[in-house]
């Protein structure tokens, strides 16, 4: 095959642009290129942002469940020392929400996905929960007791979401929360039915014996200790 020849250019030479001034095309050229940088950098970090937020909403702990359960179950325990009472409640529930409780459970955690919008639970993850109760307690107690562990907790960084001290329902709620809602606690008095409850939920871990093929969430092994004054650390 013939070696081929590029062609003899015979057009004049380019008249130079004036000084200070620039060609049509290296204009175009700047503007394109700052247009595309522009449209980089939101992107990129639009990609930061969700593979942050993506990776933040499965990066939990490997934590056996009996060690979490033993977290929920001293966060009650401490809030039972600070109202003050005095009676041991065993482990265990005869009758919910009339009887005296102690127990513990677990369930799922939730991935929201890219965009937060999905509803999905998390393989092999877990979020352990302590919940209590009392019968018999008499307002004297219970108002005095809310409103000392309501400051308690505010000066000891929990966020309070929510605080009704009686009202028409005469039902007071305290609800806290920090590390932006992975560890919460609630309480509630009915003051008709002199009855007091309690809740603690801890973050969310994985549970290292879980393997692939299991279904729900971590079990607890063992029953929570008697919460009461017999606990309290001295």
């Amino acid at each position: 095959m013939p070696e081929e020849t590029a062609p003899t250019d015979t057009a004049p030479d380019p008249v130079p642009a004036p000084t200070g001034s620039r060609s049509p095309s290296s204009v175009l050229g700047a503007l394109g290129c700052g247009c595309v940088t522009l449209l980089v950098v939101p992107v990129v970090a639009l990609v930061v942002l969700l593979a942050w937020f993506l990776s933040g909403s499965t990066d939990m702990p490997r934590v056996a469940p009996e060690e979490m359960a033993d977290r929920a179950f001293q966060r009650s325990q401490e809030v039972y020392d600070l109202m003050g009472f005095k009676r041991t409640v065993e482990p265990g529930v005869e009758d919910i929400g009339v009887s005296t409780e102690n127990t513990l459970s677990s369930g799922y955690c939730y991935d929201g996905g890219l965009l937060g919008l999905e509803d999905k639970t998390v393989d092999g993850a877990y979020r352990m929960s302590h919940r209590w109760a009392l019968d018999h307690v008499p307002a004297s107690q219970a108002v005095s007791g809310l409103r000392r562990l309501h400051r308690q907790l505010k000066d000891d960084g929990w966020k309070v979401t929510s605080y009704r001290e009686g009202g028409k329902s005469k039902t007071w709620d305290l609800y806290v929360q920090r590390d932006d809602g992975s560890e919460r606690m609630s309480f509630t008095w009915y003051q008709d039915r002199e009855y007091f409850t309690g809740g603690a939920s801890v973050p969310c871990a994985y549970d290292p014996e879980w393997k692939d093929g299991d279904s729900g969430p971590a079990e607890v092994d063992q029953w929570p200790p008697a919460l009461g004054p017999a606990q309290r650390k001295k």
